[in-house]
């Protein structure tokens, strides 16, 4: 199911509900409103009570999780946990229908795709009362992070963890090749002129995973654009030679054998992260998350991160991403208490201790600090670029509107025709923003 469904059956449900609620008698109305006015937000009553959480992910964060949630519950033992784990398949669909129906859960991990969604629909609380109150303590966050969790100008999300994109680079063949390692001052002209060199002289991949649209909108931050308009309802930039430039880059590369071609791209990819070139020797480098190098620890434990290229002259462009967010509901009963255990998860050793950055790196400066040299070496470098990624980020973009999954395969479908010569790259560059603005313009 889309997000554009996504968010016009939320609104359509939480009306229908709305309406049968209207039917009620005044005096019941007014009795539930009073009861929930008396309820909602108690955080200093030690009666007991009962929140219901749910999330997404694997077997592995199920099990952390409720071994967290177990900790809690001895430490605090007014509190009792109802869960509901899930896998991401049918997870925000579930959410939706609660929401309509009234039954959100207290606690909701969220997602920066969907999060505008609900907060729009009024169904996720505003956290920032309780930052101000001290209540939850954001305090050792980076502030772009903070931000992202908020929509219209309220907080609805409280970060958990993050992420950046990276480029992860086998310094074996930059050795091998005679050329240099990046560093954080690498431009486009020296990424394109290394990698053509390293392909040269050892005939492997210069890159693989630059073709991605999470990529191109790097490229575009870095003209001083965002992909997508603020509003969702077209792309962020009118200039076509930004994505001329982004497109000849591409074909260059590809016409060298310094970057696979789709056909080749799509027998890799199919063999999953471990497979890519950049692990197995047979590339130099990728652009992909910055948790890259730890999902292919095993496969190969050398492995570098270092920021990504930049314009000559231009912009940044890197972002941290958020990883995820805790929520609460605007109709929990228990807000205060589920804000406290939000807080809690973040900000305590003892809860950290047991996910040890399962759901990506700790928001928390000192928790990150504190987990650090407990974790792998690999794991290390992801959490040393983080912080090198924050000093160089500038504030994320909006979340991605409805429509994007289709902008996304038009891109995809735009750059295969490219690299396979059936389109000149100023046809395609036009051909992709007329597109993508049709499709955006539904919003």
């Amino acid at each position: 199911m889309n997000r554009r469904f996504l968010g016009f059956l939320l609104v359509l449900l939480i009306g229908l509900f709305g309406l049968v609620a209207c039917s009620s008698t005044d005096d019941s109305s007014k009795d539930a409103n009073n009861e929930e006015q008396e309820t909602n937000n108690e955080g200093d009553s030690q009666d007991e009570i009962t929140l219901n959480i749910t999330w997404w992910g694997s077997q592995t964060r199920h099990d952390s999780t409720q071994q967290v949630l177990d900790l809690y519950m001895e430490q605090n033992p007014h509190v009792t946990f109802e869960t509901t784990p899930s896998g991401w398949d049918g997870y925000f669909d579930k959410l939706s229908a609660q929401a309509a129906g009234g039954s959100m859960p207290d606690i909701i991990q969220m997602d920066y795709s969907y999060i505008a969604t609900f907060s729009d629909n009024g169904v996720l609380a505003d956290l920032q009362p309780f930052v101000d109150n001290g209540t939850l303590d954001m305090s050792n966050v980076d502030a772009n992070l903070v931000d992202s969790g908020k929509v219209n100008n309220e907080l609805t999300g409280a970060v958990v963890s993050s992420s950046a994109i990276a480029v992860t680079y086998n310094p074996e063949v930059f050795e091998q090749a005679g050329v240099e390692e990046p560093t954080s001052e690498w431009t486009w002209e020296d990424f394109k002129s290394d990698l053509l060199q390293i392909q040269s002289e050892t005939g492997v991949y210069g890159t693989a995973k630059i073709t991605d649209m999470h990529n191109f909108s790097l490229w575009v931050r870095q003209h001083g654009k965002s992909l997508f308009a603020e509003d969702g309802t077209k792309l962020g930039y009118e200039d076509d030679q930004i994505f001329v430039d982004y497109l000849n880059l591409l074909k260059e590369l590809e016409e060298n054998d310094a970057l696979p071609n789709p056909d080749e791209w799509a027998q890799i990819s199919s063999k999953g992260k471990e497979a890519e070139p950049v692990v197995t020797g047979e590339g130099a480098t990728t652009f992909d998350w910055s948790n890259f190098a730890v999902i292919t620890e095993e496969a190969n434990p050398n492995l570098k991160l270092m920021t990504p290229s930049q314009k000559a002259g231009g912009e940044n462009g890197l972002w941290i991403k958020p990883g995820m967010f805790w929520s609460v509901a605007e109709s929990s009963k228990h807000q205060e208490e589920a804000t406290k255990f939000i807080n809690w998860f973040n900000n305590s050793e003892e809860a950290n201790d047991i996910i040890k950055a399962e759901r990506g790196i700790p928001v928390s400066s000192e928790i990150r600090d504190y987990l650090k040299p407990q974790l792998s070496e690999q794991s290390q470098k992801m959490f040393d670029y983080i912080d090198l990624a924050a000093e160089n980020a500038t504030s994320i973009d909006p979340p991605e509107p409805a429509g994007v999954s289709e902008v996304q395969q038009l891109f995809n479908d735009t750059v295969d025709k490219t690299l396979y010569g059936q389109i000149d790259v100023e046809t395609a560059a036009s051909n992709f923003r007329s597109e993508a603005n049709n499709i955006l313009s539904r919003n």
